[in-house]
């Protein structure tokens, strides 16, 4: 069955193309939708409920330093990010981490990490590296995969059931758990394997071992690397993707609280309905011939269910909340980068409370050269899974406190003590709702949504709640959305692109911190 927009078979034949299109969500999604609504000829409206455009991909200063303050990498895998960079004229700026690598603290300490494979996954467990991390036994049993049948395993859904069958507990829960705590909040058994692993069963088939399969994701990645950044910041790409929707003339409304949508009674279409803010009396409505809903997955069930009732069974649970504290220190001591590009931390080790270290000035060359010398920039998150609708202990710290916790942190983890007075600057940012929960079971909860909202005429749903974590998912999902709604539409084939929008400057937005 389809599962793109006009699937449900009985919607009335549209007399003309339609010509203006709404957007409701102004994050990444949002804006790469709005852009290729543009690009097609349509007048298109963004509404964004908060007072600044970008969601997760956004910056902040701290010490005088523009630095991300949300995702500051894409993963290569695709060529998705990579396309709509060159689009925007940032293909010049596309840079890729350095290759100190990165390491793993374990009760017993810092230990390098695998330095090849997928998730914590490594190609070759036996490699001396790991020996630290794996014992002898768990290096024994890790090298089974070689030899055990390709099928073994195969049938798998979550990440942990597949790395536990080919490689056992050790490589599961001291390697795979703390990248995936560090990156999407939540331990392997509770992921399913194609969101956050696409393409790792299909090669686990092709080669024959776990080993061999991430191996070969990893070296199809481009330039050899998993991920790569931009010169300044992943914060030039939200902003030079608003520049481009204003030199188009895309209408852009921030500060915009959406409380229903509505079909539009003067037009075939949709339409929104804001409450003012300074009058509960008065109502703001803009409206659209398509309709794209960017926003998260509680908002996007909560306004269209009215419309469909079994769009409500898909409400999403809360995904975890997530603080990043940035610490800008002078410790010359940290020049040889003796955590390589930082840490991922094991649920088991007591000694720290974050749960993943950056170490940005030695992982990016711009941010070193940025800090000057003996300046560095270190990143520490915290949020570790948690029951739904609890916050985690220091999340829930105030923002000083935070502070405290992450300078001692920082010293633990990177084997250098950090004093107060060696803290040039620092900042807290917290996320509420910008890592989705991708269980098990989330890609075909993903289609079957797709496939009740396919019955409401000219509507898609785009955003991480859906395409999963990352910028690499988002663009790509939310670019084939697009597309399939254009299609059904009617709408042309694009007109020849103009000339891209000109790289946006380094700037200094307001962080979101909700």
């Amino acid at each position: 069955m389809s599962t793109g927009p006009g699937a449900g078979g009985g919607r009335p034949a549209r007399r003309r193309p339609p010509r203006s299109a709404l957007v409701v969500g102004g994050g990444i999604s949002g804006l790469v939708a709005a852009r290729d609504l543009a690009a097609r000829g349509l007048r298109v409206t963004l509404v964004e409920a908060e007072d600044h455009l970008g969601g997760a991909v956004g910056a902040h200063q701290v010490a005088g330093l523009v630095l991300d303050s949300g995702a500051e990498s894409f993963a290569t895998r695709s060529r998705a990010v990579p396309d709509l960079l060159e689009e925007l004229g940032l293909g010049e700026r596309v840079v890729h981490p350095n290759r100190a690598g990165s390491w793993l603290f374990l009760p017993e300490g810092a230990v390098p990490a695998p330095d090849s494979g997928v998730l914590g996954i490594p190609a070759d467990p036996t490699a001396p590296r790991l020996r630290v991390a794996l014992g002898r036994a768990g290096m024994l049993r890790a090298s089974l995969d070689r030899r055990l049948p390709a099928f073994v395993g195969v049938t798998e859904r979550s990440l942990g059931g597949l790395v536990r069958v080919r490689m056992g507990e050790r490589v599961l829960e001291r390697l795979v758990t703390p990248f995936t705590s560090g990156v999407h909040s939540a331990h392997p058994d509770d992921l399913d394997v194609d969101a956050v692993a696409p393409g790792l069963r299909r090669a686990l088939r092709e080669h024959g071992s776990l080993g061999a399969a991430a191996g070969a994701l990893r070296r199809a990645a481009p330039a050899g690397a998993n991920v790569a950044g931009l010169r300044g910041g992943m914060n030039a790409l939200s902003e030079t993707l608003v520049r481009e929707l204003e030199r188009t003339g895309v209408k852009l409304v921030t500060g915009y609280d959406v409380i229903a949508v509505d079909r539009d009674p003067r037009r075939d279409g949709w339409m929104v309905i804001q409450r003012q803010p300074r009058n509960g009396d008065k109502t703001a409505v803009a409206r659209g011939e398509l309709l794209v809903m960017a926003t998260d997955g509680a908002t996007t069930v909560r306004l269209l269910a009215s419309h469909r009732d079994e769009l409500q069974r898909f409400v999403p649970g809360p995904g975890p909340q997530v603080a990043l504290a940035t610490l800008v220190v002078d410790d010359p001591r940290l020049d040889g980068a003796p955590r390589g590009t930082g840490l991922l931390v094991s649920e088991d080790a007591r000694a720290v409370r974050a749960k993943a270290l950056t170490h940005a000035s030695a992982k990016w060359d711009w941010v070193r050269e940025a800090a000057g010398a003996g300046r560095h920039v270190l990143r520490l998150s915290y949020g570790r899974a948690q029951a739904a609708g609890t916050v985690p202990p220091e999340v829930a710290l105030p923002d000083e406190q935070l502070i405290r916790l992450a300078l001692s942190d920082a010293s633990t983890l990177m084997g250098v003590t950090l004093r107060p007075q060696q803290l040039v600057g620092a900042d807290i940012v917290r996320w509420r709702s910008a890592l989705p929960r991708a269980g098990v079971g989330h890609a075909r909860r993903v289609a079957e949504f797709r496939r009740a909202l396919a019955e409401l005429p000219d509507t898609v749903a785009v955003g991480a709640w859906l395409a999963g974590t990352g910028l690499a998912s988002v663009v790509e999902d939310t670019r084939a959305q697009v597309r399939a709604l254009l299609a059904e539409a009617g709408v042309p084939e694009a007109p020849p692109p103009g000339p891209p929008a000109p790289p946006a400057p380094p700037t200094t937005p307001t962080p979101r911190k909700d």
